[in-house]
């Protein structure tokens, strides 16, 4: 039966149909093949985004809510901001967290360490230990990057624009040494209604009982 249709259609028809069926076949193509180097350029990295982290105006000095080893805040201390080269932060870190923290790259998702923890404890900067966020605003967003409703001190944390990629973010950086944590959106649970998107890569969980 479609052989016969396909045989009566006035020639217009037929062109008409035969240039729409090219059409559609041009866009998936070009679909797969944009899908392909994308996920070709994923597996060649764990990094999404790399670029430096720009610290020259930062002051001598911040002002941090301090978190004891217990977890309990101690209240506000003036602290030295912390500044190195390249190769120092490089002797300290690991080649993900250098990139991630130093470089405001992105780990893919699912690939960190603690995107899927569930212990109680809080989450410091991997760089200056620096308290930012508690397992006690930790929810799952099913995006596969550990997120947070809310930092555990809004001293702690800058949030900066960031119109990378051709998007309109947030991003999110340790106050007392610039390191580069993640981004923060608006489609985050109660009562903040926000999503503080973090880094494994750039905190440090530490237990606690």
């Amino acid at each position: 039966m479609d052989q016969t249709l396909w045989r009566t259609e006035e020639p217009d028809s037929r062109r008409e149909r035969v240039t729409r069926l090219g059409r559609r076949a041009f866009i998936v193509g070009v679909a797969a093949s944009a899908s392909g180097v994308v996920v070709t350029l994923l597996r060649g990295s764990l990094l999404i985004q790399p670029q430096p982290v720009d610290a020259k105006d930062a002051p001598a000095e911040v002002t941090i809510v301090d978190f004891g080893p217990d977890g309990r805040k101690r209240g506000k201390i003036v602290v030295s901001h912390i500044a190195r080269s390249d190769a120092e932060w490089r002797s300290q870190l690991s080649e993900i967290s250098f990139e991630v923290a130093r470089r405001a790259g992105t780990e893919r998702a699912y690939t960190g360490d603690t995107w899927d923890n569930h212990e109680k404890g809080l989450y410091r900067c991997i760089c200056c230990d620096t308290a930012l966020f508690s397992s006690a605003t930790k929810f799952e967003s099913g995006t596969g990057w550990p997120s947070f409703w809310e930092p555990i001190a809004r001293e702690n944390v800058v949030e900066t624009h960031d119109p990378s990629l051709g998007m309109d973010r947030i991003a999110v950086s340790c106050r007392r040494c610039d390191a580069h944590l993640g981004h923060v959106f608006d489609d985050g649970p109660r009562p903040t209604g926000l999503r503080y998107c973090m880094n494994s890569a750039a905190m440090k969980f530490v237990r606690l009982a």
